[in-house]
Order: C-alpha cells, then structure tokens, then sequence
C-alpha cells in the first residue's frame, strides 16, 4: 500500500484532492460537494467569530456525512505601533481622499489568533471535525495533543524545514508543504525570518528526505497532471485553492471571477500591503500604491487588513474593485468554470497513470 493511499483510507477518501481553506471564498458548500465527490473539502474559521464557526459547521453537516477540514490561523498577536500605523494610514489617505471619505481615526486587530482562544478550541472539541488544521504557526502541544486524542486528524502548514521540523516535534499528524506559488496568505511562522520562498516541488524534495509526517503539496497545483506530479515527488495528496475559485458553490463576487477568467489572472503579486503579512493576489491598483517608491511598511498583520477592507467597502458603493484581495496563485490563468463536483472529478481522471 502506498503512503498516499495510507492517508486516503486514514480520512476515508477516495481521491488525494484537499481543497484548500480559503478564508472569505470556500463555503459550507463548496466543502460539502467536494467531499461528497471523494475529496476532502475545507472551512477557514479564522476571519470569523465562534458563533460563526459552529455554524458553517453545522451547515456543512447538514450537506455531507465526509469528512472535512476545519482551518484555525495560528499567528502571534499584532504588536501595535501607533507611529507606523498612522504612517499607513497617512499614506492610504489620498485613496480614501478619492473615494471622497475621511481617513479612519485608527485600526483594529480584526482576526483573533487561535492561539489562546479557549472559546474556539473547546467549539473543536465539541464538534470533532475529521481534519484540523493550522496556519501561520502552531497551537500549544498539549492542546494538539488533546484534538489528536479525540480522533481529529491535524496539519499544520510549513514554507521551509525549520517549520516543518517544528510541526513533527509539536505532533502534528502531517505537513501541508506550501510552495511559494500559492495563492493566499503564507504561512510562515515568523514573518520577520529569512523566507527562501521554495517553489512547491523543491520544498517537497528537501521534505520528504527529512519528515517521516505525509506531506500534503501546496501551491500552483491547477489540474490533475499538477497532482500526479506532486504525487511522484512525495507528496500523499494535493491542496488545491485556486483551481475552486471558480466553482459556482464559492463565495466569490462576479468581480473576482471576472478578473479571474481575464488577462489579470496572468499577474499575480507577493505582496503584504493588503493585509499586513505575505499574500499572493491578483495585481490591483492597492498594491501598486503600497508598493510605490518611498512607500512606509504596512501595519502590521492583521492590523493593515482592516485599513484595505475599509478602502474596498468604500470603493465597492462605487463598483470600484480595484482595492479588494482577489487571492490567487502563480497558476490563476489555468482555472476552470464547473462546478465543484465535477472538478473533482476532473482532476481525478486526469491525474490517472
């Protein structure tokens, strides 16, 4: 038996195909439809409250008896600094001065990190979903101990071998290797450390040498030949994000698929002046101004993403788009309309020796 089919009866899955957990587009029924195709679809609760949480759980249950992944972003606190937020700010200001509305007074940490937050751990625990994973960083070992011992399968994110030798000796059951052509937000642990931002399959070849944990392969990965690929260099299954964007059962706006199926897709950017921390999104005109010479640092993280989201509500009453996160990885060109399902399916015959 290989290792991947190992996993795949381990969560009872039929095929090695995760949809990824993207915080603001993957839905209760995105999730539901992707695991009732054979994979294993994915809730991100980190951009929401418990009270939100327990319910597109209890949404997707309503849709699926699979098993699904339930996301917690593990970050540190943001450390507030007033001076270099008011920095921000000031620079934002002829944005929101052209949108005709007054610049914010100050920001707000508008994510609670799920390290510490007793309330969302004891929801875990109480609802048992089959996956939990972790992002940004890592929760106490005791308490992935504790999800492990009430039957929860857990992964954790690594973007290099330091993180992923941290994963392993926290416990955690496997490693979503993320390469730097993913879309979304990275998942370094520490923002401030060196990033030498490997690309998918070198990150799984200096894995899979040095973990024994099933690695799971993340990023650029759009079609099942990206699969079988990932597969061949070690992987037991891939994650996939914006292959799903797409789907009619995502969450995201007629803007975001429009730019998605365009020539934009072609230009995606790495880049923290949307949120305050690493993402790769599609170019707009935020990020071109963020990025302008002489440009202050962002606020920190999640700190600046309350500065863009007020800029993107603002602009948005004028169907102005171009100050939104439209999140997506280095293969955005190869996505496909269809539904969820059959995308599963899809990719599964595609990938087929």
């Amino acid at each position: 038996m290989t290792s991947s089919q190992r996993f795949l009866d381990r969560l009872g899955l039929r095929y090695p195909i995760i949809q990824a957990p993207m915080a603001g587009v993957s839905t209760p029924r995105l999730a539901a439809v992707v695991s009732n195709a054979g994979g294993l679809g994915s809730l991100a609760i980190g951009a929401g409250t418990v009270a939100q949480a327990r319910q597109v759980i209890a949404d997707t249950r309503a849709l699926t008896d699979g098993p699904f992944n339930v996301n917690v972003f593990c970050h540190a606190p943001a450390v507030r600094d007033a001076r270099r937020e008011a920095a921000w700010l000031a620079h934002l200001a002829p944005l929101f001065a052209e949108l005709g509305a007054a610049l914010p007074v100050e920001l707000d940490e508008i994510y609670t990190t799920f390290i510490g937050d007793e309330p969302a751990f004891a929801l875990l625990l109480e609802q048992r979903p089959a996956v939990v994973s972790f992002h940004f960083g890592l929760p106490t070992t005791q308490q992935i101990a504790t999800l492990r011992q009430a039957g929860i399968y857990t992964m954790a994110t690594a973007t290099n071998l330091r993180e992923a030798a941290l994963i392993e000796q926290a416990g955690v059951d496997a490693i979503v290797a993320q390469g730097v052509e993913a879309g979304g937000h990275r998942g370094v642990f520490d923002p401030q450390a060196p990033d030498e931002r490997h690309s998918t399959s070198v990150l799984l070849r200096l894995l899979a040498g040095r973990t024994a944990l099933p690695l799971i392969a993340a990023g650029g990965i759009m079609d099942g030949l990206g699969i079988r690929a990932a597969l061949d260099l070690g992987a037991v299954a891939a994650q996939l994000g914006t292959a799903f964007v797409l789907c009619p059962e995502s969450s995201a706006n007629a803007d975001y698929r429009a730019k998605l199926k365009s020539g934009r897709a072609a230009a995606t950017r790495l880049t923290s002046v949307l949120s305050g921390r690493l993402a790769r999104g599609m170019l707009n005109r935020l990020i071109e101004h963020g990025e302008a010479p002489g440009s202050p640092p962002p606020a920190a993280y999640p700190v600046a993403y309350d500065a863009a989201k007020q800029l993107n509500a603002l602009a948005s009453q004028h169907g102005d788009s171009e100050f939104a996160a439209q999140w997506a990885g280095q293969g955005a060109p190869l996505a496909r309309e269809m539904g969820a399902e059959q995308l599963v399916l899809t990719l599964a015959n595609e990938m087929a020796p």
